[in-house]
């Protein structure tokens, strides 16, 4: 199988884009790991299938894979990818492109240059709906790990987040405490860990650790979810810039149930033909 694809980033999240539409894909966790592999494959952290809609209202389906394979909800950063990647291809010339997610409904906003807009929906804070194991919901939940108790926020962007507030960014024990997060029990289906440093109430740095995947240089629903965990903790007002390692994103959150959106660019690297 020969496949043409696109690799895109946005703000250093790659992503190997692959058209379903007008090519025929078959692929399983194990060719999913070839792709995404640095050494042996394109390398990526997810892999993004544009398909045909099963919603005649909406105008694509997009699946979203991490490089380990897993079949995953959302992608704030390849949901901007995905819009600015269907008009190259000429699969649509909308400014305003509607895409049916495992998830749900994105409404995806083409501006001048290389930004898009995400309205990602409301945020989800049951706990039963995000999912994480807690009687009652509440802005901040207690987890344990290896004899400390961390203080944390959960929040659902379409995929499960549990965001901590750091002194120091850069200093903050991603990768030792990234993975315990992720697997810890609490979170059935795995997490997404964001550590966010408050610089003002219009402006925070964040490093997201990402379920299969490890830390990423940007990660959308993760900028997401942190400004909703910061809001709701009443640290940060209804815009905010979000500076990760790759780039900066603007979020705009009015809270209740409001939509999160979600601005920021995206940059093509290269096409090419892979055989599997």
């Amino acid at each position: 199988m020969r496949l043409r694809f696109s690799k895109m980033h946005g703000l250093g999240n790659d992503f190997v884009m692959i058209d379903a539409i007008s090519q025929k894909v078959r692929l399983n966790a194990d060719k999913v790991r070839k792709l995404a592999d640095r050494r042996f494959g394109i390398g990526c952290d997810q892999v993004l299938i544009v398909e045909e809609p099963s919603n005649p209202d909406v105008d694509f389906r997009y699946r979203i894979y991490n490089a380990d394979g897993s079949e995953v909800e959302n992608c704030g950063n390849g949901a901007r990818c995905f819009a600015n990647f269907v008009r190259e291809r000429k699969l649509t010339g909308k400014q305003v492109i509607k895409v049916e997610t495992a998830s749900g409904i994105l409404e995806l906003h083409v501006k001048r240059g290389d930004q898009v807009q995400v309205d990602m929906g409301k945020p989800i804070l049951a706990p039963a709906d995000i999912p994480f194991n807690s009687q009652q919901q509440s802005t901040i939940y207690p987890l344990h790990i290896d004899g400390q108790t961390l203080q944390i926020s959960a929040v659902s962007m379409g995929n499960p987040h549990a965001v901590l507030v750091v002194d120091n960014c850069a200093a903050a024990p991603v990768e030792r405490l990234g993975p315990q997060i992720e697997n810890h029990p609490d979170f059935p289906n795995r997490v997404n860990v964001g550590f966010m440093e408050v610089l003002s109430r219009t402006e925070i740095n964040l490093r997201v650790y990402e379920r299969g995947a490890g830390e990423t240089l940007a990660c959308g629903t993760g900028a997401c979810a942190a400004v909703v965990a910061g809001r709701l903790r009443d640290l940060l007002d209804s815009t905010v810039t979000v500076n990760l390692p790759g780039g900066a994103l603007v979020i705009e959150w009015a809270g209740g149930d409001h939509p999160v959106r979600m601005t920021g660019p995206t940059a093509q690297v290269f096409q090419g033909q892979v055989k599997l």
